[in-house]
């Protein structure tokens, strides 16, 4: 991957007013103190309280968002322009979380639910703002896709299918888009220190009965990963590496479509070019 460097803005286009979804920790958490400090407006959410309260502590304006509540994504786009005046310069589409589990043991409804907060409203949030980017001439649309998106691995199905919606809807609004200034990136990380694994055992142990799966046993081992809070691997870095990727998104003259982070990712973006398709999902299979 070439490197992410300048990312300075055009003079007269540096970009200052920003949303970050998904900010109470992980990706969203990091990335919205970094904007911050790096001299931004930046307008982040989260559910509970005290992560609200949090963030408002490192003097960032905090609000609460639910994406599965659409009226909590209107409250928030109400808010945030009644303080910039009608302004918004970018979006970063990042709160999700991860339903694992194998497919045929998903619920329908666990399926739903799991599009209604990682696409569905993303998808409502970036509508509502399109059109104040419009007003003003342009913006920058980010969202925090997943190397899952691209390359598939059993037990995320659910998660697999959420990011790949959203690579096909984004990618198509990006090419609407051309010529209006606003642009529109993806960035598409494998394994990054965050709490979307331990988080995930909540909705595996809500939705998946797994005691009486014939998967059984595979799930045990997942289980055991789960509550360590997943993976561990010198190749899992931490959130900064999104940070750089979203900060050359946001202020680069020539952004990317795809920001593929982390060495895993970019191995997985490599073999899908290159090996049979049969003898990918192999080798994904026994990865997962």
């Amino acid at each position: 991957m070439a490197s992410l460097g300048q990312t300075a803005a055009p003079p007269g286009e540096e970009l200052r007013t920003i949303i970050v979804t998904g900010a109470s920790s992980g990706i969203g958490a990091y990335c919205a103190r970094a904007l911050k400090a790096e001299g931004w407006r930046v307008f982040a959410t989260a559910r509970q309280p005290a992560d609200i309260a949090a963030l408002e502590a490192d003097g960032i304006e905090a609000f609460y968002l639910d994406y599965r509540e659409a009226e909590s994504i209107e409250t928030l786009v109400a808010s945030v322009l009644e303080r910039t005046g009608g302004r918004l310069d970018a979006l970063f589409n990042n709160g999700a979380y991860a339903q694992p589990g194998a497919v045929e043991d998903l619920p329908v409804a666990a399926l739903r639910e799991q599009f209604e907060a990682n696409v569905f409203g993303w998808h409502d949030l970036t509508r509502r703002v399109v059109p104040v980017m419009r007003r003003q001439g342009g913006g920058r649309l980010v969202h925090c896709s997943s190397i899952l998106g691209l390359a598939p691995v059993r037990f995320r199905g659910a998660y697999s299918a959420s990011k790949h919606a959203i690579e096909g809807l984004m990618l198509c609004m990006r090419q609407e888009l051309e010529g209006s200034g606003i642009h529109v990136s993806l960035i598409e990380p494998g394994p990054v220190t965050s709490k979307i694994a331990s988080n995930g055992l909540v909705w595996f142990l809500r939705n998946i009965d797994h005691e009486n799966s014939v998967h059984r046993l595979a799930y045990d081992a997942q289980l055991e990963r789960l509550r360590a809070g997943g993976s561990t691997s010198r190749l899992k870095p931490g959130p900064e590496v999104v940070h750089a990727a979203l900060r050359h998104a946001l202020l680069s003259r020539r952004l990317r479509p795809h920001y593929v982070v982390t060495v895993p990712a970019r191995i997985g973006v490599i073999l899908k070019r290159i090996l049979p398709a049969a003898m990918l999902y192999r080798l994904l299979a026994k990865r997962a």
